[in-house]
């Protein structure tokens, strides 16, 4: 349970971090940053998934890094949030896209990074 707890403080200080980054970075009020770190973090999780299917990483490093950091580093919440908040600034065109392109990447990329840690 430690192991989660380790992973999950410094997955949501990241995430925090690199969404308030990536903000000031783009003049926008398309959520990039959680869009970004979700799409990735999908990826990494899939990755390791099939990594650790395959005996390649401990389970010591699925609790750390997979439940913990990556299951506080993506983030579901602020996703909804953000959408709402598009909807209520009447940007429904910019919020379609946000749940439509979130959703399809997300889920493309844990496949890729499944399919990646099978062929490693």
């Amino acid at each position: 349970m430690w192991l989660v707890a380790i992973g999950g403080m410094f997955g949501a200080v990241t995430r925090f971090l690199l969404g308030k980054w990536v903000t000031s970075k783009i003049n926008s009020s398309f959520p990039f940053g959680t869009w970004g770190i979700n799409i990735s973090g999908s990826f990494l999780l899939g990755l390791l998934a099939a990594l650790h299917v395959k005996n390649m990483a401990p389970d010591w490093m699925w609790l750390l890094v997979g439940i913990g950091f990556l299951g506080a580093f993506t983030t579901f919440s602020t996703f909804a949030y953000e959408t709402i908040q598009m909807l209520q600034r009447k940007e429904n065109r910019p919020a379609v896209i946000y749940v439509v392109t979130s959703v399809t990447f997300s889920i493309l990329f844990v496949w890729i990074g499944q399919y990646i840690g099978r062929i490693v």
